[in-house]
């Protein structure tokens, strides 16, 4: 690789050290030539605060005074979003044991300290341009879907309801379709590209409640969003949710208001993209941000159109966003046909929202 082709590699590679004995040896090798280079004392706490768009390209690890550094590049390679990192570590001392676990943990590189700086930036950017470095939500929904399969009972409960609901509501969905039309120019379904169970992406479906082009505008919004203030060290919030929704139609806020711009997601609840009671999926950009193993374990139970969060605190601006996702998580982990009928019973009553959210 020639110069000009190394230093582009390296022009945008986001990198992070852990380790002691070589920082400064580090910094003068590689500070010059990276984006950025993160220079970390907590291994677990630094990776645990880490969403989708604020991980590194490169992830350099001492062994040296450092047992757990099998531990740490095990748990990288078996993470599903980070598993993509490049992982390199770093000794001073020989240890034919160490070489030899770090080919059985699938690390990029072992570098044996002193090493010519030059030699080590070739490589490095030979591994960032020809290594996948960071996965996408595709890449990792592809990973994740064989991971999860809904239980028989809960998917035949699910084909059952959602038919029979949907014959019974025809007639309002045909009414409800002419309003749309009459009110504003657009498609009379919304659809749009949402996560769900096991990473799976699916078209998710709703009566349009919005002007064309909302979603466009949620930058524009985001001092509005009722979580603004819970975001991650990047200023970044996993769940997007406007108060007083300037987009939303007049039509749209009555649909809203009875939760009836819900019901063509009985559709998704037919063809197997959700169950009738989950977690919500959520658009791309919010599960973007819900990467680390404390929060991404919602993806680990079914999607649903109905949940313990709409039944607990939905609409209500108190719940915040850490609460939102406690409640994800312990739907995941505890999820039965007992659990569902319960959330399904509370539903009705949480159908009519305090707030305009």
């Amino acid at each position: 690789m020639n110069a000009q082709d190394k230093d582009s590699a390296m022009a945008n590679v986001r990198s992070v050290y852990f380790g002691k004995l070589l920082r400064d040896v580090m910094f003068e090798s590689l500070g010059g030539y990276t984006k950025e280079l993160i220079f970390i004392d907590d291994f677990q706490s630094y990776i645990q605060q880490q969403t989708f768009l604020s991980l590194p390209d490169l992830v350099m690890i001492e062994v040296d005074e450092n047992p757990e550094w099998f531990n740490q590049v095990s748990f990288i390679r078996n993470h599903p979003i980070l598993n993509h990192l490049i992982v390199v570590l770093i000794g001073t001392t020989e240890n034919a044991d160490w070489r030899k676990k770090a080919l059985q943990v699938r690390a990029n590189d072992y570098y044996l300290y002193p090493f010519p700086p030059s030699d080590f930036i070739s490589r490095i950017a030979f591994l960032v341009k020809f290594k996948a470095v960071k996965p996408n939500v595709l890449e990792i929904s592809a990973k994740m879907q064989e991971r999860y399969t809904i239980p028989v009972s809960k998917r035949v409960f699910d084909i059952i309801a959602s038919g029979l609901a949907l014959l019974i509501l025809s007639p309002l969905f045909i009414i409800i379709a002419i309003m749309i039309r009459l009110e504003s120019k657009g498609d009379i379904i919304y659809k749009s590209k949402r996560v769900g169970a096991g990473y799976k992406i699916f078209d998710f479906y709703k009566f349009r409640s919005m002007r064309s082009g909302a979603d466009k505008m949620v930058a524009e919004l985001s001092s509005l969003n009722q979580y603004a203030n819970e975001g991650n060290k990047n200023g970044k919030s996993a769940f997007v949710k406007f108060t007083n929704d300037p987009r939303i139609t007049r039509l749209g806020k009555i649909l809203r208001k009875t939760s009836i711009d819900e019901l063509p997601q009985l559709i998704n609840v037919f063809i197997g993209d959700m169950s009738l009671v989950g977690n919500r999926p959520l658009p791309l950009y919010e599960a973007e941000q819900l990467t680390t193993n404390k929060w991404s374990s919602r993806f680990n139970g079914p999607a649903g159109l109905t949940g313990l969060w709409q039944i607990s605190r939905r609409g209500k601006k108190e719940m915040s966003e850490s609460e939102r996702k406690e409640l994800d998580n312990y739907y995941a982990n505890h999820y039965s046909i007992f659990l569902d009928f319960k959330i399904i019973l509370k539903t009705i009553p949480a159908l009519i929202q305090k707030e305009e959210v």
